[in-house]
């Protein structure tokens, strides 16, 4: 029996899960960054900047190089998982090739031993990157969390001998059995095509990115297309998780799935336009913020009974809610240095070692932090 799909959190408080990575970033045979990576990182910089409480459970070995606001798990004999990204410029005339993701090395999985149990969260994000949240994981993470929202990419993929990222289909994934307990399972359109979203979304809801087309959700008494933002895409590397962290703080704000998805776009576009993890300007965050308590009064005023049938209907004022994010992002540069968006710098030198040993003696664009200095990508003219 499915049971009634639940679209919100009860509390304000979340459960974010999945590892820290090291992520390389090669073009053209060339290193043109290196970056902190994992969803959870992604997703933690959209929660942080829109002040969403929440508890994080990640997994990194002793070689991790960089300095978090909340602290992983280190294990002592295991390895930060690594991520080599290899993007090819001939692919399309913007230089916007696909990309051929590896995994280098990986670190321990995340068990049920390793979350709170003994505490209740208003949502759960299962984030996992490199294979490291279990179905158990997942099962338990139900049950402590109001609403659980999971990435695909977390119960699909898989390796190949040489850490080439593939997919196998949901059902096969060992994850199937508990889509009807999950509230949204949010999918690329890549991604999309190894479920049947026609038989997922009566389980429960479908977010699938359409990139710089928005995105679609469906849920299973209807589907809904929600606007994108401009963005120029520089890396599209985290963007989905970056939707999914816009779209969880929406949502725990009290907006409705459509405005709480535009939320999630507005994110994507952000991050697509800068290589890793993405800074975002701390003017921009407030004003997001202050549009979003506008947005949340407009619609619980108007509305007194929220079920879940009307969450799903575009409210009143949608359109001009997109317009107020689109302004937002013409807000002047200016990174704020608070705790939660001084960023972690590139690795030490010993740390860089370890991550591109392949790589000693290739020419390299880009050793400095990417988050002290504009990183240069091959396009760039001097």
């Amino acid at each position: 029996m499915v049971r009634d799909q639940k679209t919100s959190p009860q509390r304000l408080g979340g459960l974010v899960v999945g590892n820290y990575c090291h992520d390389v970033l090669i073009r053209d045979g060339v290193v043109v960054g290196e970056s902190l990576g994992g969803g959870a990182a992604f997703i933690s910089a959209v929660l942080d900047g829109i002040s969403i409480p929440y508890n994080l459970v990640s997994k990194v070995g002793p070689d991790f190089a960089y300095a978090t606001c909340r602290s992983p798990i280190v294990i002592p004999t295991s390895r930060t998982t690594l991520f080599h990204a290899h993007f090819d410029s001939d692919i399309d005339g913007n230089g916007n090739g696909d990309r051929v993701l590896k995994r280098v090395t990986v670190c321990d999985p995340i068990g049920v031993s390793d979350l709170d149990t003994e505490s209740k969260f208003g949502f759960g994000m299962a984030v996992g990157v490199g294979g490291e949240i279990k179905p158990e994981t997942l099962e338990r993470m139900v049950d402590i969390c109001d609403l659980v929202l999971a990435d695909i990419q977390a119960l699909i993929r898989e390796f190949d001998e040489d850490g080439t990222v593939k997919h196998v289909g949901l059902k096969e994934s060992g994850f199937f059995h508990l889509l009807p307990r999950l509230g949204f399972l949010k999918a690329s359109e890549e991604e999309a095509v190894y479920m049947d979203v026609e038989e997922v979304r009566k389980m429960c809801c479908v977010v699938v990115t359409h990139g710089k087309e928005g995105c679609n959700v469906y849920w299973k008494d209807g589907e809904l297309e929600i606007k994108p933002f401009e963005a120029n895409q520089v890396d599209p590397t985290g963007a989905g998780d970056s939707f999914l962290g816009g779209f969880v703080a929406g949502l725990a704000h009290g907006l409705p799935v459509p405005d709480a998805a535009l939320v999630g776009n507005l994110f994507g576009s952000l991050t697509v336009a800068q290589i890793g993890l993405p800074k975002f300007d701390s003017r921009l965050l407030q004003r997001v913020k202050d549009e979003v308590q506008r947005r949340k009064m407009q619609f619980t005023s108007s509305h007194e009974r929220q079920d879940d049938e009307l969450r799903f209907v575009k409210p009143a004022g949608h359109e001009q809610f997109h317009a107020s994010l689109d302004a937002a992002k013409l807000i002047p540069t200016c990174i704020s240095q608070e705790c939660q968006w001084d960023l972690p710098s590139s690795p030490p030198r010993a740390a860089e070692k370890a991550i591109l040993p392949q790589y000693a003696g290739q020419p390299k664009l880009v050793l400095n932090s990417i988050y002290e200095e504009k990183l240069h990508t091959v396009e760039d003219k001097p």
